[in-house]
């Protein structure tokens, strides 16, 4: 393990693989308004670390910024968003780094932390947030588990337009509402877009929809304004497929099929890059992950570089 930070920003190329990319650099186009939205990290896998070496982490790999988990368990606890997230912004502002979004567990408008959190956010002068989850209730119908989420979303938009911010519903895949993505376009059709709506997880969208995904994604493309980027393959263990999170370009994710749809969309909000398979138990939020800093860095600059090239073949950047 790395003992300090002075230690870890002194890693150099050989944690990367010769994979350098100035943080400067990442979107840098022909001129600076060419520069397109910050390409960020989720950072539930970075949650050892404070959010000063947090900053410096994500320079080094090539991020310009950091999607925060703002939830039990995360980062930041909401009941203490207040103090902490103006703290964790400046933290991270020294290596350069911004927060143009975060991650919450919001999902009930009644509860009395949802206003204390969207009103912090929005002092903080982040823009984008992502709700929590929705459960479908066995005992009613489909129908009825999406009337009455319908209701969920139509007050959780007048909260965001209180407060002048953009929630949004990540498509997840399995039962949860939102696996199947057709159900989300039920829940946002009557929504503002300017303030509510999806934060679409192409990975997710392809374990269930396969080759059919694009419909769902025009389906719901007004909607979408932010989205989330890793990757997969299915993997058979104990003779059951299952999902398995790979780095970026080793899964069946097509990127550049992907990136495609992203550009006929026009999608206008910052970018999230997870990191979901393994890096010794950081991928899950782990406060003492058994891979060093070292490799856990190496894999971030690896998959930025990945896929900010992937970005300029598309000429995004």
């Amino acid at each position: 393990m790395i003992k300090s930070r002075r230690e870890f920003v002194k890693i150099g190329s050989a944690a990367a693989a010769g994979t350098i990319i100035s943080n400067n650099n990442v979107f840098a186009g022909n001129s600076s308004k060419e520069r397109i939205k910050p390409l960020c990290v989720f950072t539930k896998c970075l949650q050892f670390i404070d959010f000063e070496e947090l900053g410096e982490t994500l320079a080094f790999a090539g991020f310009e910024g950091a999607d925060l988990p703002v939830r039990p368990g995360g980062s930041i606890a909401p009941d203490r968003i207040k103090t902490e997230l103006p703290k964790a912004i400046e933290a991270l502002k020294k290596s350069g780094i911004t927060v143009p979004m975060i991650v919450t567990s919001i999902n009930n408008p009644d509860d009395p932390l949802t206003e204390r959190v969207l009103g912090a956010v929005s002092e903080a002068g982040i823009k984008y947030y992502r709700t929590g989850y929705l459960d479908y209730d066995p005992t009613k119908t489909i129908q009825e588990n999406l009337d009455n989420h319908k209701r969920t979303f139509v007050r959780l938009e007048d909260l965001n337009r209180k407060y002048n911010l953009h929630g949004a519903y990540q498509n997840h895949s399995g039962v949860r509402v939102g696996g199947p993505v057709w159900d989300l376009y039920w829940l946002v059709r009557d929504c503002d877009p300017a303030f509510l709506g999806i934060q679409y997880d192409f990975c997710h969208a392809i374990c269930e929809g396969s080759i059919s995904w694009p419909l769902g994604m025009k389906l719901l493309a007004p909607w979408i304004k932010t989205i989330d980027i890793k990757d997969f393959l299915w993997s058979k263990v104990n003779d059951k497929w299952k999902i398995t999170y790979v780095p970026l370009g080793e899964g069946m994710v097509d990127f550049d099929d992907c990136l495609k749809q992203y550009i006929k969309y026009n999608i206008s909000g910052p970018i999230s890059v997870h990191f979901e398979y393994d890096l010794g138990g950081a991928e899950s939020g782990k406060t003492n992950p058994n891979m060093s800093r070292r490799e856990i860095a190496g894999h971030l600059k690896n998959d930025c570089h990945w896929f900010s090239e992937k970005l300029k073949s598309h000429k995004i950047i």
